[in-house]
């Protein structure tokens, strides 16, 4: 079981690396667009998170228990960031505040894992 919670940790981290280094390739663009690499990084952190937190909540330890504001609202912020990618994927390009709010709202969910 603790493998497959380290695989799933690691596959979440790949996730936040492929979503966030897209937006950075894309900060130079004149028009930027979503990448392949945001799409699935956006998709890729969402699966892995919920498995996360399945497999967290399927076991019973009493020294450790799932926060579940804090995935509340990981989730709700995962989820605005797929949606806005996913509906923006085929489009020519993004506005530069579309584009801004996937990178700071990718920065913000990084944020709260870290220091919630």
């Amino acid at each position: 079981m603790d493998f497959v919670h380290q695989l799933l940790t690691f596959l979440h981290l790949i996730g936040f690396a492929s979503l966030f280094g897209g937006f950075f390739t894309q900060l130079k663009a004149k028009a930027p667009v979503v990448n392949a690499a945001m799409l699935h990084g956006a998709l890729t952190q969402l699966v892995t998170g919920v498995l996360l937190v399945g497999l967290a909540s399927g076991i019973k330890d009493d020294d450790f228990t799932v926060n579940n504001a804090k995935i509340g609202v990981k989730l709700l912020v995962v989820l605005v960031i797929t949606g806005v990618v996913f509906a923006y994927r085929k489009k020519p390009a993004l506005t530069r505040g579309m584009f801004f709010a996937i990178g700071g709202l990718t920065a913000a969910n990084a944020a709260i894992a870290v220091f919630w």
